[in-house]
């Protein structure tokens, strides 16, 4: 029996939805208290011992970046067992520790699953990205597209002006004339400051985040982890690395890309069925944050599975 054969999706599931609940959970109590790393740390060594639990021969394909000097569950990591499937791992233990820190909305943790092999293993360096949601044509929009064409192809498809148009970016000085070429089309854009995986996924639930579009430069670990998301919600990613000096183009050759200049697509980052997991930490539009109450704590989590398209919103409570 191959690998492949062996990933039973089903029955990692509900296993892969502890995991993100239990790191949400660790880091319930430093919410708002401003130390970002140590909120970080909190998820981090949670979600590494629930997935050493797992009856899986885990591979962190995609961990923590060391952009972050982040406490990481490393890329190349093994967890679980060892007795199980081999399976791809992509995880981030907190997306969004500065939004936990400040207390601001949608930070989540989250984590994906794959058989071996299934995905993208990008290195820690930028990745230009554009999403949207599901339904439309393939290859409507491109990352060679100058933002504004990018605007007005979607608000073609679906039958509107660009001024019902909203795009999620995130707000860097590097997006500064990204921003103001969408501005000029007359659609709107929502920014956020952190967590471009959640901005990523408000693109598959428009009618209930009000996000159209995503577009942006941010991190390639997370760019991977929101395909997966996609993959399981409906929609279509790009990607492109981008390199900043030879030592981040000898960090891709080392994951094994000899296309420096290539943009993937949603299937070429996520190549096989996946579950993903996402547990809200602080509240958000996609999912609600940890809610506390004397002696209890309420978690809120997505729990998606590609092969069947199946998507669970799962509230767990637990006495503290």
């Amino acid at each position: 029996m191959t690998e492949t054969n062996e990933f039973h999706d089903r029955m990692l599931s509900l296993g892969l939805a502890r995991v993100a609940e239990q790191a949400a959970l660790a880091s319930a109590s430093l919410i708002g208290r401003g130390d970002e790393k140590a909120a970080d740390q909190a998820a981090v060594n949670a979600m590494r011992e629930q997935l050493n639990l797992l009856d899986i021969a885990g591979v962190v394909v995609i961990g923590e970046g060391e952009r972050d000097e982040a406490p990481m569950l490393y890329i190349g990591e093994e967890v679980g067992t060892g007795n199980g499937p081999g399976v791809d791992i992509a995880l981030d233990p907190l997306e969004g520790t500065t939004l936990t820190a400040k207390d601001m909305p949608n930070a989540l943790t989250v984590i994906a699953m794959g058989p071996r092999g299934s995905m993208l293993h990008a290195p820690d360096v930028y990745m230009d990205k554009l999403a949207i949601g599901p339904g439309y044509s393939e290859g409507l929009v491109s990352l060679d597209m100058p933002p504004a064409t990018r605007v007005s192809a979607l608000a073609t498809e679906k039958g509107c002006s660009p001024t019902d148009i909203t795009v999620c970016i995130l707000e860097r000085p590097r997006h500064e004339e990204m921003i103001a070429e969408v501005r000029s089309t007359g659609a709107s854009i929502r920014l956020i400051t952190d967590g471009d995986v959640a901005g990523v996924m408000h693109c598959a639930e428009a009618g209930k985040t009000g996000i159209d579009m995503y577009m942006g430069q941010g991190g390639a670990p997370e760019g991977v982890l929101a395909a997966a998301a996609l993959k399981c919600m409906g929609g279509q990613i790009q990607g492109r690395l981008l390199f900043r000096n030879d030592d981040e183009k000898a960090r891709a050759t080392k994951a094994g890309i000899t296309d420096l200049d290539k943009i993937y697509t949603r299937d070429e980052m996520a190549r096989q069925d996946v579950i993903f997991a996402a547990t809200g930490v602080t509240g958000g539009t996609l999912l609600a944050g940890i809610k506390r109450e004397p002696g209890w704590l309420t978690t809120q989590t997505l729990l998606m599975r590609s092969k069947t398209g199946s998507v669970r919103r799962m509230e767990y409570r637990t006495p503290v």
